[in-house]
């Protein structure tokens, strides 16, 4: 059976555990797909598109629990990975970007990442005792973390890996095309106010 784990020396008395290894893959591979779905839904509840139809709600309420999943798995990811140290990924470069003695750059980026999705969470949670511009704009780190995620989970993934190199590079498709339905699409309240400010008063 091919070795999907990179190749370093660990020193006696770390814990390596191969598990751990296939874990924290299989946390960031889940992970990634539920930033998609998330983004995606927050994509569609901002387009305020038929407002009188009960689907943004349900897609508000999906946005917000898979939201607190993404929470979940990103913790199980990073966690596995600082606790097998097959490879040096300690604690600190779990929060800390580029500190990260194995494979830095691409360590890093996962780090930023890691960062931005606790601030958009916290924030979240904490987002009826926040003024609404300091939330829209952390929220807003969401445009930043995506793809900088799709980036760390492309360069992570060996040549070994290509079913984690395909679902990572599904995820950047449906996310990029969800950002520009997004853009195209004018909020129905945008339409309304262009509506008025035309004299087409309905």
């Amino acid at each position: 059976m091919a070795e999907h784990r990179p190749r370093a020396q660990t020193p006696a008395g770390i814990v390596s555990n191969p598990w751990l290894w296939y874990a924290s893959r299989a946390c960031g591979v889940v992970t990634m797909v539920l930033l998609t779905v998330v983004v995606l839904l927050g994509l569609f509840t901002a387009s305020g598109s038929r407002p009188h139809d009960s689907s943004p709600t349900v897609a508000m309420g999906l946005h917000r629990t898979l939201g607190l999943g993404i929470a979940v798995f990103l913790a199980a990811h990073v966690t596995t990975a600082v606790i097998d140290s097959y490879v040096p990924i300690g604690a600190i470069s779990a929060v800390a970007p580029f500190t990260a003695d194995y494979h830095r750059r691409w360590v890093g980026l996962g780090t930023i990442a890691f960062d931005l999705l606790v601030a958009v969470v916290l924030t979240s949670l904490l987002r009826h005792r926040l003024p609404a511009r300091v939330w829209r704009v952390v929220h807003g780190a969401t445009y930043v973390l995506a793809p900088i995620a799709v980036i760390h989970g492309l360069m992570m993934a060996t040549t070994k890996q290509p079913i984690l190199s395909a679902v990572t590079l599904g995820c950047a498709i449906a996310m990029a095309s969800g950002a520009i339905w997004r853009w195209l699409s004018r909020p129905a309240d945008a339409r309304r106010r262009a509506d008025l400010s035309s004299g087409e008063w309905t």
